[in-house]
């Protein structure tokens, strides 16, 4: 197990140049000038000569990312221009924002999207397979945007049922009920389509287990309905893993709208605004840190696999 670990670090490596790459490329092809953005257009030509030189914008693209990868691997990810901090001291209480609402929503996906799934697959031809399948249908479908335009509408603005948005009530000095209370709306409105995925996916590879030779044996055998049902939903979840970690993945980077609709101050709300200030060292950052995320999710993910699965092990 060791080697299979080491070996898919090592095939990382090459993942992440290549990322550094693109988010370095992408961020720095962005049209307009930061210069004039956060200077405004009328400033003097010695503020704009020196921030120009202070973001190595005079070098050629392959020497400005050549820098910019050597300061990132020292662990320098340079200064916030709207912010004037280090970056790294803006990065990580979004950051830890992004998680706790990633991991509620994570949450839901995997209980929502496991029972759902199982619901349809239990039974595929009756009521029960119809609902699981409308229901997933709906998940998927609905645009994230406007699913939370609803729930504030709804439960927020009508209901009065929960916050529109925030972390916490100034008023109660932010306990831990009142965190969770301010965490259901948001959270909801992330699993939505992750969770109708999971039930899709899982639905059918659990349905194909069910009508496999495994549990023609296993019921030939003897075994109850509820140990037959045991047995097949263990080998039906390495779809759940897969499934699982690209969610996972997906919740990390995909919460842009959710965090800024509901006012969360976590990445995907942190990076909007830097688009909208051209903080070009704060937007570069942010999305590496969400590119390495996404990579580190899907060599754990693998590494699961492989513990579950000895035969995985010698693929690599």
């Amino acid at each position: 197990m060791t080697r299979y670990l080491t070996r898919r670090l090592l095939y990382a490596i090459p993942t992440l140049i290549g990322v550094t790459v693109v988010v370095f490329a992408s961020v720095a092809l962005v049209p307009g000038d930061p210069v004039t953005t956060f200077l405004g257009p009328g400033a003097p030509a010695e503020s704009r000569a020196r921030l120009t030189e202070r973001l190595g914008l005079g070098e050629p693209l392959p020497v400005r990312y050549l820098a910019w990868l050597r300061s990132a691997l020292q662990g320098d990810l340079g200064v916030s221009l709207s912010a004037q901090r280090p970056v790294g001291d803006v990065l990580l209480p979004a950051l830890s924002q992004t998680l706790v609402l990633a991991g509620a929503a994570f949450l839901l996906v995997l209980t929502g999207g496991t029972l759902l799934g199982a619901l349809g697959a239990t039974r595929p031809r009756g009521g029960r397979a119809r609902l699981s399948r409308a229901l997933s249908t709906l998940a998927v479908s609905a645009p994230q945007y406007s699913v939370a335009l609803l729930l504030i509408a709804v439960f927020a603005v009508g209901l009065r049922w929960f916050p529109a948005g925030g972390t916490e009530d100034l008023f109660t000095g932010g306990s831990t009920a009142d965190r969770l209370h301010h965490l259901v709306l948001p959270a909801v409105a992330a699993a939505l389509v992750p969770l109708g995925l999971t039930a899709r996916v899982f639905g059918a590879a659990l349905t194909d287990v069910l009508h496999s030779d495994l549990a023609d044996g296993l019921r030939a055998r003897g075994l109850t309905r509820t140990a037959v049902l045991r047995h097949c939903v263990h080998n039906a979840s390495p779809a759940l893993l897969t499934i699982g970690g690209l969610q996972l993945a997906y919740l990390l980077e995909g919460v842009v709208f959710v965090e800024t609709l509901f006012a969360w101050p976590g990445i995907g709300r942190l990076l909007y605004d830097a688009l909208s200030a051209r903080d070009l060292p704060l937007i570069q950052a942010g999305v590496l840190l969400i590119a390495v995320a996404f990579v580190a999710v899907n060599i754990l993910v693998d590494t699961a696999h492989a513990l579950i699965d000895p035969r995985l092990r010698g693929t690599l």
